[in-house]
């Protein structure tokens, strides 16, 4: 067991956290004694101070008796006090009611040393402060008494109960502090074995095994770490499979262009074939596909800085969407698709540039995919403080297996044509991210494909 306390504290957090819960109990510990002590210490403190009220009380009322008795002052029956208050241990001084000094235990026939003595032999401590105390006969006051009684000390038994509790509160601290360490370590193995396991598999993910999860996911915020730091994991090595798919797939699109120009300029050096109008077109054909193929990469490369590279302003998203659509107007009769447009008034925050690639991307992904005679319908209103944009198509519709990938970097539908690279959606939807928006997909295979745009809108100036 202390050989795993010892590996365990050797962590520099779970070292804190045991040491933690072990002040934590030395603390409240230490804590309970003060009070305790405090508590204890107040009462004697109280219970001396009533006893020295008590014997003053008792002395006043002695003398009252003594004038009341005499009719007023007498020396003679003063002095016959002076053994009780030799006996008591106390000190005393009488003035009259105009301040003159009628008798003192001082002046009278007793010894000193007697009062100390008799304070010895009582235990009743040293002599307190001076008090002048009213002597006062029915109601009228004939006297001051300044008196001196003694200060009184703790009984011995209270003191041996006082010292009994201190050492229960520091076998209650010792006892604390162990059992807290007990928990706190175990506490801390508990919410560190997690940690650890999840610091592995970091590890070994960035040594490149990109199949390792974190299999230890407690209930906790611990856990939820695990939980995306394996989602994190996932889309990684999705996007690792993908990017070699789309490398295999650049590869494979350069490389065609590239063979048949090699081919058709060896011909031609080799005086097998003339450079007529034919070939050079053919061989711009093949540069134009390779053109488009790096094109799409710098779209994806621009995407990324797209948050840090914008240049917003208020704009009318109405009228970029209407130029959009007109401009590849053209586009949609060729491939024979009838294009449709309803679009409201609204007005965002944005970057032309940017937003007007995501309408594109998204309308020439509907000319990829959208058979000859179907249609496409963009649709533009205002919605909750949001300005809504719906590319609608009549397509085959995305299986279902596929939906939830159309997004991501370099994913190509099992249905896209040769010439798509895969990344023209994943960059419409970065840039939307990037204007602080949501671009969604919902389709079913057979039905077509609607494309939903959201992007917080401001007040027409």
């Amino acid at each position: 067991m202390w050989t795993a306390i010892r590996e365990l504290l050797r962590g520099r957090f779970a070292r804190r956290l045991a040491l933690a819960f072990a002040a934590l109990g030395i603390g409240t510990a230490a804590l309970t004694a003060v009070l305790v002590n405090t508590a204890f210490t107040n009462r004697f403190e109280d219970y001396l101070g009533e006893q020295q009220h008590t014997r003053r009380q008792q002395l006043v009322s002695l003398f009252a008796a003594d004038y009341r008795r005499d009719g007023g002052w007498s020396t003679q029956s003063l002095d016959q006090l002076a053994p009780t208050l030799a006996m008591t241990g106390s000190e005393a001084e009488l003035r009259d009611a105009s301040g003159r000094q009628v008798w003192s235990l001082a002046d009278a026939d007793v010894d000193p040393a007697m009062s100390a003595m008799h304070r010895q032999m009582l235990g009743t401590g040293d002599l307190g402060p001076p008090r002048s105390l009213p002597v006062t006969v029915d109601g009228r006051q004939v006297g001051t008494l300044n008196v001196r009684v003694p200060e009184g000390v703790v009984p011995a038994v209270d003191r041996d109960f006082q010292a009994s509790v201190n050492r229960l509160l520091v076998g209650g601290a010792l006892g604390a502090a162990l059992v807290a360490l007990v928990v706190g370590v175990y506490t801390a193995r508990r919410a560190t074995a997690p940690i650890t396991e999840l610091t592995h598999a970091a590890d070994d993910l960035a040594a490149g095994r990109r199949d390792r999860r974190a299999t230890t996911i407690p209930d906790n915020e611990i856990g939820q770490l695990a939980t995306a730091f394996n989602t994190m994991a996932g889309r990684v090595e999705k996007e690792d499979e993908l990017r070699r798919a789309f490398a295999a797939d650049v590869a494979h699109e350069l490389r065609t262009p590239l063979a048949i120009q090699r081919s058709q300029l060896e011909a031609i050096q080799d005086g097998i074939s003339k450079p007529t109008e034919d070939v050079i077109a053919s061989l711009h054909e093949e540069s134009l596909r390779m053109a488009r193929l790096v094109a799409d990469l710098e779209a994806l490369a621009s995407a990324d800085a797209a948050a840090f590279t914008m240049e917003r302003g208020p704009l009318s998203l109405t009228t970029l969407v209407a130029d959009t659509a007109a401009g590849l107007a053209d586009a949609f009769t060729e491939a024979d698709i009838t294009l449709h447009t309803d679009l409201a008034a609204v007005h965002v925050d944005g970057d032309p540039v940017r937003l007007r690639q995501i309408v594109t991307n998204q309308l020439t992904n509907a000319l990829k995919f959208v058979p000859a005679g179907g249609t496409v319908t963009l649709t533009l209103r205002q919605e909750d403080g949001w300005a809504v944009l719906d590319v609608a198509d009549t397509g085959p519709g995305i299986p279902d297996d596929e939906l939830p990938r159309i997004f991501d970097r370099f994913f190509r539908s099992r249905s896209a044509r040769a010439d798509g690279s895969g990344i023209g959606l994943a960059v419409a939807a970065e840039l939307t991210t990037a204007h602080g928006g949501t671009l969604t997909a919902d389709s079913e295979a057979g039905r077509g494909t609607t494309f939903t745009t959201r992007l917080p809108v401001i007040r027409a100036r």
